[in-house]
């Protein structure tokens, strides 16, 4: 088992199958020492999303049940990751997030929102997880998914 698997079982998360792109697209792509993951939605490990975590911020979805949401998408990022690399400890570095999150348009503590995902990758990956970050209020996401998630990993 790698040290991230075991990081990650240790935080008592098991990674769920990959989520398949639901348009036409690919969940990622590698680009020399970069991979580059497609958008990831805050999909449960039984693959569907929770009710609690459809809708917006600000509206139907509770900050909490966003950060959830937002950890979720940063669980599913590392799914698609081990799918593309077959071992997470060939991950050196995550270096960007970008958080779409759905939002009514008064609410703005998106932020804190998107920490659920970045707070995941540093407590994962420790210092390597440490990312440049950019977070977006959108009206509607696919599925009707509260936060989907982005992200580029530096791999060897």
């Amino acid at each position: 088992m790698s040290k991230v698997e075991a990081r990650l079982r240790e935080l008592g998360i098991t990674l769920p199958t990959p989520v398949a792109p639901v348009a036409n697209y690919v969940p990622f792509r590698r680009s020399g020492n970069l991979l580059i993951l497609a958008g990831q939605i805050c999909a449960g490990p039984d693959g569907k999303i929770a009710d609690r975590h459809k809708g917006k911020l600000g509206g139907a979805v509770t900050p909490e049940a966003g950060v959830e949401a937002a950890r979720f998408c940063a669980i599913n990022l590392f799914a698609q990751a081990k799918a593309a690399l077959g071992d997470l400890d060939r991950i050196t570095a995550c270096l960007r997030l970008g958080g779409f999150i759905a939002a009514t348009p008064e609410f703005s503590a998106l932020p804190g929102i998107m920490n659920g995902a970045s707070d995941l990758m540093v407590a994962v990956l420790g210092e390597a997880g440490k990312h440049a970050r950019s977070t977006v209020g959108v009206p509607v996401l696919p599925l009707d998914c509260a936060v989907e998630v982005e992200a580029i990993f530096e791999v060897e």
